[in-house]
């Protein structure tokens, strides 16, 4: 009788009793017992945002992100930032992280245990065994001689397989395959998950640094600054209001300087780990200025993301798991046919066992229909239905966040771009502005406070441009996660 696949069933209503008669009309008609485990239809918008993309954004750095919609994902995306040591940060965290390590150890787990499941499954079971034992027996006198004391020898082989009638076994192998696959896609997503973590962190710590220097410039020229306010003070040509004001924005300056210290030793702690190091060999870090910005960045088109995004695809096998679990929930309803047999040798001495005499075997079947379960079986039948509806609410939820990233990281790089194209020039009109007051002042045109004054301003806008530079390197290494794995070729 053939079964329909668990993935291909149809239909999962069921009576709450079960005569012989819809038995065997199931019986005849092979029907599915589960739902097909297809993911719901889901909406497939012309784009992502409120607002469809523009073709590129805004130049700034030099560079104007083209954005390529249709395109596919890139596989080894951090490679498009030309950075060898970037390059060689991500391959040893690949390679040595502990995290990625045990989420594919038990990935390798799972598989061996699926194989399992089906050896023991789906084919016969054949043990050996032997028994020797010594035994004292009650005699009965007219029966003749007593024999109160014998030996008894036993070896024999025995085989056991229950008949998959109606799916069962194969439901609950789908179930565990499925549920292995949702592993496999877990493990892909964590993959490329490190490898993002490990390219934004290095982008972080690369843009605190420059921060840092752009800070300590600033507390050295407000600390001579307030130095020379002292002085002048001290002789008249200051009002104290004036030194105090200087010396406070020295002391603010310095103040914001140990956080800043502390977020940069952060990161490179961070990084470190990520990549499988303890956190006092902390690795190489590449400079702001030596990551190139990615031209090109993919858009997969929605319809197209279902396929390439792993959490979505973890969620999908979840939902075919879940709907395999209602075919074995449903199966149970029905008889099950098992066969035994055995064969061996066996007798009250060695000689005797080994003896045609002594042959022994034994071949039987049974089978068993549930009559009455206190309802158990329709509760977890039900409970099956429940968890399968939850698992396609859930695939529902899992395709929405993966647009919600979508749009969200493309919006970012938009604006990135204009941000980071006000923020630069800003920092070019006021390093024009510097090198003006500078060539005046070795003139003696101006105050040396007034060239200070001007060099400050230059690098408050200069710290600008460093965190406009880094928010827009790290928000297109987290597009290129947004969009997923290239699928396989089939």
């Amino acid at each position: 009788m053939p079964i329909a696949h668990p993935r291909r069933a149809a239909s999962f209503s069921t009576p709450r009793s079960l005569p012989l008669s819809l038995v065997a009309a199931l019986t005849l008609a092979a029907c599915s017992l589960g739902p097909t485990g297809e993911p719901p239809a889901m909406p497939s918008p012309a784009h992502y945002g409120q607002r469809a993309l523009p073709e590129q954004t805004a130049t700034a750095g030099g560079v104007a992100q083209r954005f390529d919609v249709g395109a596919q994902p890139v596989p080894n995306w951090w490679h498009l930032y030309r950075s060898a040591q970037l390059d060689a940060l991500v391959e040893e965290g690949l390679k040595n992280s502990p995290t990625l390590a045990a989420t594919e150890k038990s990935l390798a787990g799972a598989r061996e245990q699926l194989r399992a499941q089906i050896g023991s499954s789906l084919l016969p079971t054949v043990d050996a065994g032997g028994q020797a034992t010594r035994e004292r027996a009650l005699g009965i006198p007219e029966a003749g001689p007593q024999t109160v004391l014998y030996n008894v020898f036993v070896g024999q082989l025995q085989a056991h397989y229950t008949f998959d009638l109606f799916g069962a076994v194969r439901y609950a192998n789908a179930a565990v395959h499925a549920r292995v696959d949702v592993q496999a896609f877990e493990f892909d997503a964590a993959r490329r998950t490190l490898a993002a973590n490990i390219v934004t962190t290095a982008i972080n710590a690369a843009a605190l640094s420059d921060e840092v220097d752009a800070t300590q410039r600033l507390v050295a020229l407000a600390r001579q600054t307030a130095r020379d306010d002292a002085r002048r003070y001290a002789l008249g040509a200051v009002s104290h209001a004036q030194a105090l004001a200087s010396e406070q924005t020295a002391s603010d300056l310095e103040a914001s300087l140990p956080p800043l210290l502390a977020q940069r030793q952060a990161a490179r702690h961070a990084l470190a780990v990520l990549i499988g190091r303890t956190p006092d060999a902390v690795p190489d870090i590449p400079t702001l200025s030596s990551l190139a910005l990615p031209e090109h960045v993919p858009v997969v088109v929605p319809s197209t993301l279902l396929k390439t995004r792993p959490d979505i695809a973890a969620a999908q096998a979840a939902l075919t798991a879940a709907a395999a679990e209602v075919g074995v929930a449903t199966a149970q309803l029905f008889p099950s046919l098992s066969l035994t047999a055995s064969m061996g040798k066996g007798g009250f001495s060695w000689p005797a066992a080994l003896s045609g005499a002594g042959a022994l075997w034994s071949i039987g079947g049974s089978l068993t229909q549930p009559l009455f379960h206190g309802g158990a079986l329709l509760a977890q039948r039900r409970a099956a239905i429940d968890f399968y509806q939850a698992a396609a609410d859930q695939y529902k939820a899992a395709v929405l966040s993966a647009f919600q990233n979508v749009a969200d990281t493309l919006a970012a790089l938009e604006y990135d771009a204009q941000a980071a194209r006000a923020a630069d020039a800003s920092a070019s009109a006021a390093r024009q502005a510097f090198d003006e007051t500078a060539a005046r002042g070795k003139l003696g045109a101006v105050a040396n406070a007034a060239v200070r004054a001007s060099e400050q301003q230059y690098w408050n806008e200069r710290v600008g441009a460093i965190r406009s530079a880094g928010r827009r390197l790290g928000d297109t290494a987290l597009l290129y996660q947004a969009m997923g794995t290239p699928p396989a070729v089939e």
